[in-house]
């Protein structure tokens, strides 16, 4: 297992299903997987918290149903409280929701966590990282970093996200968190070795796996990923 320079995890990628063909979602996730991606990034977008309108729970389940993916199902919703157990029940292992889209962000990760999923957080790339995470942090097995604004696919990555990379692998530290870091947003292999000396432990790319051989893209992260260990 690949281990980074800073993170105490092996490092992941996750595909994130945004970017596959959606008329065949089931064989685009099996061929990642099959290429050696971890699991799956579900991206659910509601057309209010973000403009987009993607798939719900029942598309979840059946992706899951087809692949037996661990699927970390990022709500980029409003009112996320009332989807957990929709998607806990669809089988996802992990719910991610944006802290900007809760006024109650210790409640419903308190809820994903009672429904026995893991808990994340996702930050948009304007959204202070100690002030919002440091009450929450006995709850969290997952920070995401968003390095797009949310809700397309294919945009250039931010890079000023490393910084907030960066800060939130100090703050896991400080309080001796074993809570992973997540990157969504412009991930490629021209920066995924980048990324992970900053802190990051998972790689959610999609444009990056998706367009072009899914084999040879994933095969290119991994050589980045080595890269890292073997430094």
């Amino acid at each position: 297992m690949t281990m980074n320079q800073i993170s105490p995890h092996p490092v992941r990628i996750l595909p994130s299903l945004l970017a596959a063909d959606f008329a065949n979602l089931g064989p685009d996730a099996k061929r990642a997987l099959d290429a050696g991606a971890y699991g799956l990034h579900a991206d659910i977008m509601d057309g209010q918290f973000v403009p987009p309108i993607t798939y719900g729970a029942d598309v979840v389940k059946a992706i899951i149903n087809v692949t037996g993916a661990w699927v970390d199902a990022h709500l980029m919703i409003e009112d996320p409280d009332k989807q957990v157990l929709a998607f806990a029940s669809a089988g996802a292992k992990a719910i991610t929701i944006h802290a900007e889209a809760t006024p109650h962000l210790h409640r419903v990760l308190g809820m994903i966590r009672d429904a026995g999923c893991e808990a994340g957080v996702a930050l948009n790339p304007a959204t202070p990282v100690t002030a919002t995470l440091q009450h929450v942090m006995p709850l969290l097995d997952r920070v995401l970093i968003m390095t797009v604004n949310p809700g397309w696919g294919g945009q250039k990555f931010i890079h000023e996200g490393l910084g907030k990379v960066s800060e939130v692998a100090q703050l896991l530290r400080s309080f001796n968190s074993m809570a992973r870091l997540q990157v969504d947003g412009g991930v490629t292999p021209d920066n995924a070795a980048e990324l992970i000396r900053h802190g990051a432990d998972e790689l959610v790319a999609g444009s990056a796996i998706y367009r072009g051989d899914v084999e040879a893209n994933i095969a290119a992260f991994q050589k980045q990923i080595d890269s890292v260990q073997l430094a």
